[in-house]
């Protein structure tokens, strides 16, 4: 074996020795800097593999730099190789401390608990920005990578020349795409959707269940998925049930015969509600809105802690209001009343009418009305002589 390979054995095995002591003393000195704290723990177990590729690549690159020749005809390649692999593995480091940053940040931020607004509103933004953090580094690290090759770099100054024609025709290109993307977050920086709000869209109630650069993701109330774009919430009107707090009103309308007694259902309401757990004592009111078409209308409000407790609370209120009606307020039931009478029977005579008398016609107003309408443009009847005709 020639020297040259000698020294290179000797020089990798000091450098990866070297390497794995450094990654050691550096997971001990990461620990000992907070002993009481969990965060040091995760931030090894994330990055662990990843500096130990930087490490080892730069440990094999100084060994093969030791044992080629300078001026060989290997030398060049090798180096191109070494430098891609060292921009992989630091872009792969890049992003594991990516993600363990954001992990750091979501922890902090439980979903899991009654009021956890704020926690929504981090967890949708770090989200967001984690993906387009690692989304940056794989696109700096391939860039990185094939500037490395003469002929591409060579290609890059030509597109650089023409950088203004070249975005144009991305931009058209990619209108679409980037809207979506610039769609996304502006939604989640402005705060105007978060992941686990509540939402009703295109005739659909359901939970934000991810956010995305491109498109939102809806877990609906019947285990469906809706996915739409993330231009949808930025071009189109939606409700957000939950974008100050959880807590709603609903409402539960009969309709009933003139004959019931709205006393007796208000106080049959106020017992119910004070028996079931689903009503939060913010509201429950009974009102007859409506008094028309032979019936009835009452109204019922209530409230409720989030939207899944006030869908049932309404439930549970219409089903005892029915079933209160049926046992103690039978007339009360809705009915269709038919009369039954001769035609002729007690009808007076009608008088013949003698002209029509309309909105436009029929008298001065109505012609003065007209007339508004007509700019005033004078009618000659069709007797009138004509001046111009002769005899």
């Amino acid at each position: 074996m020639s020297e040259p390979w000698i020294r290179f054995w000797i020089v990798l095995g000091v450098s990866v020795a070297a390497a794995l002591a450094l990654t050691v003393l550096a997971a001990v000195a990461i620990r000992l800097a907070a002993r009481r704290r969990s965060w040091p723990q995760a931030l090894v177990q994330r990055s662990r593999a990843s500096f130990r590729a930087t490490m080892l690549v730069v440990a094999l690159w100084v060994a093969l730099a030791n044992a080629l020749p300078v001026d060989g005809d290997v030398s060049g390649p090798v180096d191109r190789i070494m430098t891609i692999l060292l921009i992989a593995a630091t872009g792969w480091l890049l992003a594991t401390l990516v993600l363990f940053a954001s992990d750091l940040a979501l922890g902090r931020y439980r979903i899991d608990v009654p009021d956890n607004r704020l926690a929504r509103k981090v967890r949708t933004q770090t989200l967001i920005v984690r993906r387009l953090a690692i989304a940056i580094i794989v696109v700096v690290a391939i860039g990185a990578a094939l500037l490395t090759f003469p002929a591409v770099r060579a290609v890059g100054a030509s597109v650089l020349a023409s950088a203004g024609i070249a975005s144009i025709v991305a931009g058209l290109a990619a209108q679409s795409v980037l809207a979506n993307m610039f769609a996304g977050i502006q939604l989640v920086f402005s705060d105007a959707l978060r992941v686990d709000d509540v939402v009703v869209v295109e005739g659909e109630w359901g939970r934000v269940g991810e956010i995305t650069l491109s498109y939102v993701v809806l877990d609906l109330w019947d285990d469906r998925r809706l996915v739409l774009p993330c231009t949808y919430f930025t071009t189109t009107p939606f409700q957000n049930w939950t974008r100050q707090g959880s807590e709603l009103l609903g409402s539960v309308e009969l309709d009933l015969d003139w004959r019931v007694s709205p006393a007796r259902m208000r106080a049959h309401l106020d017992a119910v509600l004070a028996t079931t757990p689903l009503w939060d004592g913010r509201a429950g009111v009974l009102q007859v809105t409506e008094a028309t078409g032979g019936f009835v209308r009452v109204r019922i409000l209530v409230t409720a802690k989030d939207a899944p407790t006030l869908f049932d609370l309404r439930c549970v209120v219409r089903e005892a209001m029915v079933a209160w009606v049926q046992r103690n307020a039978p007339d009360a039931l809705p009915v269709q009343r038919v009369v039954l009478a001769d035609p002729a029977e007690g009808r007076p005579e009608e008088p013949t009418p003698t002209g029509e008398v309309g909105l436009f016609t029929g008298s001065a107003a109505a012609e003065a009305r007209a007339s508004s309408f007509t700019q005033a443009i004078p009618v000659i009847s069709s007797d009138r002589a004509d001046p111009d005709r002769p005899g």
